[in-house]
This record gives structure tokens, C-alpha cells and sequence, in this order.
């Protein structure tokens, strides 16, 4: 058995390998770390296109700078480079007991998540699923396997500005640009416009 965070698999399954369990989901949003809300001029660190889409679209005047590592490190390099803020994926701050961290959590309204984001997956060889099949939460497998199916149908992956959440009753997806602009479809079996350099994708 292999243990992934759900958002970081490819969109499609490996060939002889399948996920035999989505433990039930935490908290799949994102996170500001550092700041409470979002103002003009502010630095905030994220090496996430997705997220500085969102963010820039959020507030256009904010200066977004690439950061990586784990979640340690970006706090630590926040704090030596004077960024105002980072974002992380709340359930790892939640995970390690760094929720003190958080000044604001985003409401997918907001800023949507990855797909799959709050999510373990338990990958096992096809044919070994009940190995882990008392750990599968029939919920969160139906939402997440729904947000990955719509991110495959786009053709986007973990490094694309692609975004897909499933609250229960409505999948929304999201496809942006770098500069900010994004469309989203929030309404089930129903076209959205979209602008240029942004795709679309609806679903129920």
C-alpha cells in the first residue's frame, strides 16, 4: 500500500494500480497564513499558479512571490524574506497542529481548491483493494473521485491552474490564467462565459 495526498496524484489511474480507499476527508480548503484578509500591497508567497490566479483575480494589487518547500519551511521563509502572508492547504497545517498559523480560511466561493485537496488516498495493486477497504469513506471517494475525473476531462494536472471541488450536491471547476483571470462554472449542466486566456467546465 502506497499513501498519497489525493491532490497530488495524476488525474488518472496508473496502469495495475487503483486507489482502494479515500479515508474520510479534512478540511480541503486553503489557507492564509500570516494575515487575517487580503489588502493592496501585500507579498504573499505561493508557487501554486493556481493559487495566484485566484488570489490576483481575489485582489489585483498584491505582489505574489514563488515559494516552495514544505510546510515548515514556508513558514520559516515567510518570516526571513518579510512576506505579509502564505497559503497553504489547511488539513497540513491542521495535520501537524500549526492551525495557530492560520489568519483566514477560504471558502471555495473564494478561492477554489485542488482537486482532491484534504484528501488521503490509499493505493493499492488492482485486486488487493480489501486490503483497505474498511478504511474507505464512501463520501469522500464519491466527491473525490468526481474532482478528478473533471480535472482529467480538462486535461489539467497538479502543476496546471486547474481547480475542482465538489461540496456534496455541486461539482465547480476552474481553469485560469496566470495574469489572474479565471472562469468558473458553478451552476450544474449550465455553460458559463469565459474570457480570454481561461477555459470553462460544468457538471452536476
Amino acid at each position: 500500500m502506497a499513501v498519497h495526498s489525493a491532490k497530488d496524484m495524476t488525474s488518472s489511474d496508473t496502469d495495475g494500480l487503483v486507489v482502494g480507499a479515500y479515508p474520510e476527508r479534512e478540511d480541503p480548503r486553503d489557507a492564509l497564513c500570516g494575515a487575517s484578509e487580503l489588502r493592496p500591497g501585500m507579498r504573499v508567497g505561493t508557487a501554486s499558479i493556481r493559487r495566484r490566479a485566484q488570489l490576483l483575480a481575489l485582489e489585483p494589487g498584491l505582489s505574489i512571490e514563488p515559494l516552495r518547500g514544505n510546510i515548515d519551511t514556508r513558514l520559516r521563509k515567510r518570516r526571513e524574506r518579510g512576506l505579509d502572508a502564505v497559503v497553504l492547504a489547511a488539513c497540513g497545517l491542521d495535520r501537524l497542529g500549526l492551525d495557530a498559523e492560520i489568519g483566514h480560511r477560504f471558502q471555495a466561493e473564494e478561492l477554489l481548491p485542488e482537486a482532491g485537496q484534504g484528501a488521503l488516498a490509499l493505493q493499492v495493486r488492482a485486486g488487493g483493494e480489501e486490503v483497505v477497504a474498511r478504511a474507505d469513506h464512501p463520501e469522500t471517494r464519491r466527491r473525490v473521485e468526481a474532482e478528478r475525473a473533471c480535472v482529467f476531462a480538462i486535461g489539467g494536472g497538479c502543476l496546471a491552474p486547474v481547480a475542482a471541488h465538489h461540496d456534496g450536491e455541486q461539482l465547480t471547476a476552474l481553469v485560469a490564467a496566470e495574469d489572474g483571470f479565471v472562469a468558473r462554472a458553478a451552476k450544474r449542466r449550465r455553460p458559463c462565459r469565459a474570457g480570454p486566456g481561461a477555459s470553462q467546465f460544468a457538471a452536476g
